[in-house]
């Protein structure tokens, strides 16, 4: 007997599904679904501007990570995380997720978002949902323990001058500091990287 697929849009926003129904799906195109709690979450798909911080930053950490390796070996341009402190089926999809103990020796075949540890995640926000970037993600990423930065590239005034807002945690809670446009950017976590906040370098 053959399978019958769910077929899902943005309409069906907020609607309940298990994680099996959610992979098997078939989507519209023209936008971004994630299952969050148990619910389908749709969002724009990014344009250009956003499409252009985001492969901006990438390389940034690209080249952080080739020169880098022991800090950071991975760096996904769209990955899945999965939230197992949540009860119902979590999974949000950021824009860009940095790994630092992935066995990338193994058979990539044995490899699955579901099992890898992320320690930074980026989510770049232009016209897209301001509520799913700076207040429903900084609680969702502060369930995944080895997540110890929360970055949102933010475009919404203009994209040619960001800013860059950093979540750090800090025992129980986030610490957050913004980075305006032209201002550098350094971290601990990632040792001798230095962000000049400007799409154009």
């Amino acid at each position: 007997m053959a399978t019958v697929h769910l077929k899902l849009g943005p309409a069906d926003h907020g609607r309940p599904l298990s994680l099996d129904d959610y992979e098997s799906a078939d989507y519209e195109p023209g936008h971004k679904y994630e299952i969050i709690d148990g619910r389908l979450y749709t969002s724009p798909e990014a344009n250009f501007a956003e499409s252009m911080l985001e492969n901006w930053l990438r390389r940034k950490l690209d080249r952080y990570s080739d020169d880098h390796p022991d800090v950071i070996n991975y760096v996904a341009p769209k990955s899945r995380v999965f939230v197992h402190e949540r009860q119902k089926a979590t999974v949000p999809e950021p824009d860009i997720t940095v790994y630092h103990d992935i066995p990338l020796d193994q058979d990539f075949r044995d490899l699955h978002w579901r099992d890898l540890n992320p320690i930074l995640v980026v989510e770049v926000l232009v016209e897209g949902d301001e509520h799913k970037d700076l207040e429903r993600n900084p609680g969702l990423y502060f369930d995944v323990p080895t997540v110890k930065e929360y970055w949102v590239l933010d475009g919404r005034d203009d994209p040619n001058e960001p800013t860059l807002i950093q979540h750090q945690r800090y025992g129980k809670r986030w610490v957050v500091r913004e980075y305006p446009y032209g201002s550098t950017f350094a971290t601990k976590l990632l040792p001798g990287f230095a962000l000049l906040v400007d799409p154009r370098k």
